[in-house]
C-alpha cells in the first residue's frame, strides 16, 4: 500500500495542463474539456468544473418530433446534456477508460451507454434498434455521430477493434459492443444452443452480426442492458 504525505499526494495527482486542446485526458478515466462555447456530454457525467459553465438537459424537441418519440422509447439512458460557457469541465463515467477519436468527415455508431462527449460540430442522431424491442431490458440504442470534430467514447478496460471484411462477418455480444463504423448496419440473430448455458444473465443467445467492410469495437466486459426474454 502506498503512503504519501499530503504534499506528495497533491504533487502526484494534481491537474496539469498538457496543452492538448479542446479534449484532454487528465487520466485514462478522466476527460478534461477546455471549454469556450458548447460541448455535448452524457447526462450525469460531470464530476467537477471551474469557470462559468451552464448545464442544460437536451430538450425533447431538440431534433424534431421524431427524436422526441425515440427519446421516450429509449428512456433516461439516452439523455445528453449541453455544457455552455468558459472554463474547465471534468467528465467521467463509472471509472471506464476514455478514448478520444477525431472524426474527419466520417461517421461512427456508438452504443448509447458508451458516448461520453462530443464537439458541437458533430451531428448526432439517436437510433433505436426496433428489431429487438421484444428482447430489451432497459433499452438498446445507439448514437450515430457524423462530421468533423472530436468525440470521446468509453470502454470497460482495454477495447479491442475487430476488422469486418466482405465474406468474413463478425458476431458480437450486444452487451460488449462499444462502437462500429458508420457504414455498417448490424443484424440481430439468435443462437438457440446458447440458451442452454446456465449462469449467464446477459443472454448471449442474442447476437449482433456485422457484415461488409468496416470495424467493430468490443470491450472485455458485459454491460447488462439487454436480456433475452424467457
Amino acid at each position: 500500500m502506498n503512503k504519501y504525505s499530503i504534499a506528495e499526494f497533491i504533487k502526484n495527482t494534481e491537474q496539469v495542463d498538457k496543452g492538448e486542446g479542446f479534449f484532454e485526458l487528465e487520466t485514462p478515466r478522466m476527460l478534461e474539456v477546455n471549454l469556450d462555447g458548447l460541448v455535448w456530454a452524457k447526462a450525469g457525467s460531470m464530476v467537477a468544473y471551474n469557470g462559468k459553465i451552464k448545464f442544460e438537459r437536451e430538450g425533447v424537441l431538440e431534433h424534431g418530433i421524431g427524436a422526441m418519440f425515440k427519446k421516450a422509447l429509449t428512456g433516461e439512458g439516452a439523455s445528453l446534456m449541453k455544457a455552455n460557457g468558459q472554463g474547465k469541465l471534468y467528465l467521467a463515467d463509472s471509472g471506464k477508460k476514455i478514448i478520444i477519436l477525431h472524426l474527419q468527415n466520417e461517421a461512427i455508431y456508438v452504443n448509447g451507454n458508451d458516448l461520453l462527449a462530443f464537439e458541437p460540430s458533430i451531428k448526432h442522431n439517436i437510433k433505436l434498434m426496433r428489431k429487438v424491442a421484444g428482447m430489451m431490458a432497459g433499452g438498446l440504442f445507439n448514437v450515430r455521430c457524423e462530421g468533423t470534430g472530436m468525440i470521446a467514447i468509453t470502454s470497460h478496460y482495454e477495447p479491442l477493434t475487430l476488422r469486418v471484411t466482405p465474406g468474413k462477418p463478425i458476431i458480437t455480444d450486444p452487451n460488449a459492443t462499444v462502437a462500429w463504423s458508420g457504414n455498417l448496419q448490424p443484424e440481430f440473430q439468435t443462437d438457440v444452443s446458447l440458451k442452454t448455458f446456465i449462469g449467464r444473465g446477459s443472454g448471449e443467445s442474442i447476437q449482433m452480426r456485422f457484415e461488409g467492410d468496416g470495424f467493430v469495437i468490443v470491450q472485455p466486459y458485459e454491460e447488462v442492458y439487454m436480456q433475452a426474454q424467457s
